[in-house]
Formats: structure tokens, sequence, C-alpha cells
């Protein structure tokens, strides 16, 4: 945690002599120093397409150029499509030949159903037959009323047989009908698939930004993809970010991330272009801290702190450092930190005059690493030694 104090007029006399400090009145600010990088606050990341149905390498055949500017529906990134269209027309033929057996099989299964409907209308009417010659039974031999019975019997077991036959015969045809189907349904949806894979091999900015490429392995190294690379499914290609608002995603320590709060105002410095200064605030503050990633007993909170106005150098994924003001106070007396020393009986300093020091016990309300504020014990003016006591504490 840093702190300075600006005063509104010189010491009466001059400047302070290099042992001695004046308390003067002036504007007390104290800061909290963090780092970060810089990110755009829009932002979108163009990945390589999880395709369905199947798990495909992609090789990208069209790549918009590192820092292009982009507008809506620009393409950003094209993948081979060849594979996809192929299987698209592949399955497409499939799902009509399916089409075809199922109205060819239809079509035998209708004319075998019509024979067998003629043969039981036949067996029907052999049972009303032999039913008339039974009625004459009392009237003829035993003999020829035995073969009567008989005749009756028979045709009516064969009309059973052939009804039954039948209803077998209409289970079988409809479980033909209903595997043929799913062959045609999974021959379908595999044509749409491939349908929908070969529309998703092309990506494009979804708003007006610069284009970003995004690195990868290749062998042992990092490097940006490019055109020709095989990539896997999900693999960042590109980011669209807009470069007219910018924010930095800053580390805070455990120590002082209690004095920072969302609204506070910052100033931004890139550690890249010293001379850049931006203005800032803190938009957004984590309620808890995370361990770092050198140790677990280190733990840092997260902050993201607007940057006001843009640059053409303010681009994302550069470090910088950032001064919050977490307390300021106008117009009240200040003093060196070195000037005053606080222990157990509290705070006190040691005045001069006439070359001789008195120690003089004092009030504080605000200390920072650079100064202090003072309420009671001294008035405007005083000289007292920059290093109270002599070890400067």
């Amino acid at each position: 945690m840093t702190g300075c104090a600006v005063p509104s007029a010189p010491a009466p006399g001059g400047a302070d002599a290099p042992d001695t400090a004046t308390l003067r009145r002036g504007t007390f600010v104290r800061q909290v120093r963090a780092t970060g990088t810089t990110e755009a606050v829009r932002s979108a990341t163009t990945v390589a397409p999880r395709l369905a149905g199947q798990s495909y390498n992609l090789i990208i055949t069209r790549l918009v150029a590192g820092g292009a500017r982009v507008r809506p529906g620009d393409v950003l990134v094209e993948f081979d499509r060849q594979d996809q269209i192929r299987a698209a027309l592949d399955r497409r033929a499939e799902y009509l030949d399916l089409e075809q057996q199922i109205l060819k099989k239809r079509a035998e299964q209708a004319a075998a159903r019509a024979a067998d409907e003629t043969a039981l209308t036949v067996a029907d009417h052999d049972v009303g037959r032999a039913r008339l010659d039974v009625e004459k039974n009392e009237f003829l031999p035993r003999i020829d009323a035995e073969k009567n019975t008989l005749g009756l019997e028979q045709a009516t077991a064969r009309m059973a047989q052939l009804q039954q036959a039948m209803s077998l015969k209409a289970r079988s045809a409809a479980a033909e009908i209903t595997m043929i189907e799913i062959r045609r349904d999974r021959a379908e949806r595999a044509w749409r698939n491939a349908d929908v894979n070969a529309n998703m091999m092309m990506a494009r900015a979804p708003f007006e930004g610069l284009a970003v490429l995004k690195s990868t392995f290749k062998g042992s190294q990092m490097a940006e993809v490019q055109e020709g690379d095989e990539i896997y499914a999900g693999t960042p290609v590109v980011d669209v970010v807009d470069p007219a608002h910018m924010q930095v995603r800053a580390r805070i320590s455990q120590v002082d991330g209690g004095f920072v709060t969302v609204g506070q105002p910052a100033r931004i410095q890139l550690d890249a272009y010293p001379d850049l200064v931006f203005d800032g605030r803190v938009e957004q503050m984590t309620p808890l801290a995370a361990a770092s990633q050198l140790t677990p007993r280190v733990r840092m909170f997260s902050a993201l702190i607007g940057i006001v106005g843009a640059h053409p150098k303010l681009m994302p994924d550069l470090s910088a450092a950032v001064d919050i003001v977490v307390e300021r106070h106008e117009n009240v007396l200040v003093l060196p930190r070195e000037a005053v020393v606080v222990d157990r009986a509290g705070a006190w300093v040691q005045v001069r005059r006439q070359g001789r020091d008195t120690r003089q016990a004092v009030t504080l309300s605000a200390i920072s690493t650079d100064s202090v504020v003072v309420t009671k014990g001294l008035d405007e003016g005083t000289v007292v030694a920059r290093r109270a006591g002599g070890d400067g504490r």
C-alpha cells in the first residue's frame, strides 16, 4: 500500500531542511498497488466445432489475419468441409434407397396379402359347402354321413390354419418394414448431421472488433494457429475483441484486499508503454481470496478495473500496474510518515524549536506508507524532525 501528500503551499521561510519536515495543509492520498493484464470487456472466442455424430480432426483452409479489424459477418475461420459434404451425399443416397426398399416391400406384402385373402375366401366357401353336406347326413347312409362330417372338420381346420398363417405373416411383414424404417431413420439422422456439420465449418465475426489469433501446441512449443493446421474439436482458434472498451484483471494481496471496494478510482500504467497512463475505476471485486499459483500460503483477491478511454497501443494481454485510490482527504494537515513514531503510548513527533527537539504527542486520522494526517497536537507550520527518535520509525 502506498500513499502520498500534495501540499497546498510551501512552508514559511522556504523549503524544509533535509532532516526536518513542516506540517502543511494538502491532499492525503492512500493507494493500493496491484498488477494484472489487460483484456477486452467484450470478446468472443471461436473454437473448432464439435461435430454431431462423429469426431474429426479439422484442417483450417481459411483464416483471418491476426490483428485485422473485422465487421459483423466477416469470415474468421473456415475448415475443410469436403468430408462432411461427401458424408451428407452418401447418407442421403442411402436414405433414398431405403425409402424405395420400403415402398417395394409394402407392394410385395400387399400382393401376398391379396393372395392369402383369396385363399381364405375359398376356404370359407369350402366350410359353407361342408356344412350344407352335413345337414343332409340324416338322410344319407352312415358311411356318407361320416365322410361329410370329416369334410367339415377338414375345411374348418384349413380355414383356421389360413387365418393363423395370415396373422403371423402380417406380424412378420410389419417387423420387416420396421427394420427398414429404423435403418432409414438412422440414415436420415446421419444425413442431417452431416449437413449441420458442413454448415459449421465456417465461423463469422459476431461484432466489430480486432481478430486475435490463439496459440496452440505444435510439437513441443506454443505457436499461433495458421492455415493448413490440423486441430482437434474444441480448440480455440481466434478471438474477436472490442478495443474500445478495455479492462485490467488485477491481483490484489490479501493484506490490501480489505481496502478495495467497487467504485474507487485508479490509475493504470502499461509496462510495455510506460508513457501511457489511463484513468480507471474498480468495477468488480471478488469477495474471497484465492490461493496463489506459487504457494497456497499466499492468497490473492481478483479485481476488474475498467479503463477510461482508448488508444491504438492498448491491446489485450499487456501487463499493467494499477494504483487504486482507497482513501483521499483534501485540505488536511500532513506530515511524512517517517516523522511520526507510533508505539504503545500512542503517536508522537519531535518538534524542533531553536535547534532543540521536544517530544509532542499527536493524534492521527489516516496513515499510509508515505504520509500521515494529523488532527490534534500540532499547529500548521510546525517544524518537526524528519526521523523521529533517530531510527525513522
